[in-house]
């Protein structure tokens, strides 16, 4: 997709998540737009953690590779769902508290990754894994200026 055009749908995303997180605010809490595969179930274990953090979700039970491309976010970053919040993508296990971190410092970035499914990440820390706590990092995401690429760097790191 041609720069001007992912500008322009990330704008028209961005002023459609702020008409639907103006009724969330009123509630005190943020609104998630989610893109998920129907039958992830750590995908929903996610949603639930972020809505027992206050956070009111909207899911789209379609798949998120096509979001995640449009968004510019590589497939190397990619997990199981992509989300959008304040304007940034969450792209993954991304924990609550980082996503509360994010929208309080507004850095100039696309988002918050981590990538694959990391076992002990708010989703991938059910009954079934026996309390295993993987090392992982939360990753910031920025768009590099001389080309379409993106970098990284720790944000949180989970050890």
């Amino acid at each position: 997709m041609h720069d001007t055009h992912r500008r322009q749908w990330l704008t028209a995303i961005a002023a459609a998540a702020a008409c639907t997180a103006l009724p969330a605010i009123a509630g005190n809490t943020t609104a998630v737009e989610v893109w998920k595969d129907p039958s992830c179930g750590c995908c929903q274990d996610w949603i639930d953690h972020m809505q027992a953090n206050g956070f009111a979700v909207t899911t789209h039970e379609s798949g998120n590779a096509a979001v995640r491309a449009r968004l510019g976010l590589p497939q190397r970053l990619g997990s199981c769902h992509t989300a959008l919040v304040g304007g940034y993508l969450l792209e993954g296990h991304v924990p609550a508290a980082d996503v509360r971190k994010l929208l309080k410092e507004k850095p100039k970035a696309l988002g918050l990754a981590v990538p694959g499914m990391p076992v002990g990440s708010p989703g991938m820390d059910g009954p079934a894994y026996n309390g295993r706590k993987d090392p992982y990092d939360v990753l910031l995401v920025t768009k590099n200026l001389m080309n379409s690429d993106v970098s990284t760097r720790v944000f949180t790191s989970y050890r």
